[in-house]
């Protein structure tokens, strides 16, 4: 009987694990491809906007006709939070330094999309939905204000990348075979 119960109890823990480690791993996943998608956007897609302000922007409105790299981050972004999220719930009583990562992260991604409304739509909206016609300067000036603040949304971001990171890696240091519950690992190979 007790032998049930502790296969039982084991079933679970390993299976939560699992979940845990999931949940962290797809935070993990979606705050890099956020971070490789600005740097791209940084080095391919804004240089090409500037290039040669109207004519340029012209080219982007005509290019991004049906999608922009804003329909990437407006799914991502979100998909990135949620998951943030469900991971820290999972481990909040898991370990302490997990769940202040997680946390960490997840301010983190809400700080870069509360950035990303309040500093680059407007700029967006300056770049490639007002009239080109009579504002090339307030098109250059947001063209530049855009390019400069994007290093420092990726370095941001880069910083929520490297403690979803640190949560994995410590998750995994935490459930380990040499991890901190030794006792349960005795118990589990003891039968062998």
């Amino acid at each position: 009987m007790g032998t049930h119960k502790y296969s039982c109890d084991t079933y679970r823990v390993k299976t939560m694990n699992s979940l845990r480690e999931i949940a962290i791993c797809l935070a993990t996943t979606f705050a890099a491809g956020i971070l490789f998608v600005n740097v791209y956007t940084s080095i391919v897609d804004a240089p090409n906007w500037g290039r040669d302000i109207p004519a340029s922007i012209e080219a982007t409105r005509n290019y991004f006709v049906v999608a922009n790299p804003g329909t990437f981050f407006r799914l991502a972004a979100p998909i990135n939070q949620v998951v943030t999220l469900i991971a820290l719930v999972a481990c909040w009583t898991f370990d302490t330094r997990v769940r202040y990562y997680l946390l960490a992260a997840l301010v983190i991604a809400v700080a870069t999309d509360a950035m990303t409304f309040s500093y680059f739509y407007p700029r967006n909206a300056i770049m490639f939905e007002n009239p080109i016609d009579g504002n090339t300067e307030a098109i250059r000036t947001a063209w530049k204000g855009w390019t400069l603040m994007n290093w420092p949304r990726s370095v941001i971001v880069a910083i929520g990348l490297f403690l979803d990171f640190a949560a994995l890696l410590r998750f995994s240091g935490r459930t380990g075979p040499r991890g901190s519950y030794p006792g349960l690992y005795r118990q589990m190979h003891a039968d062998r």
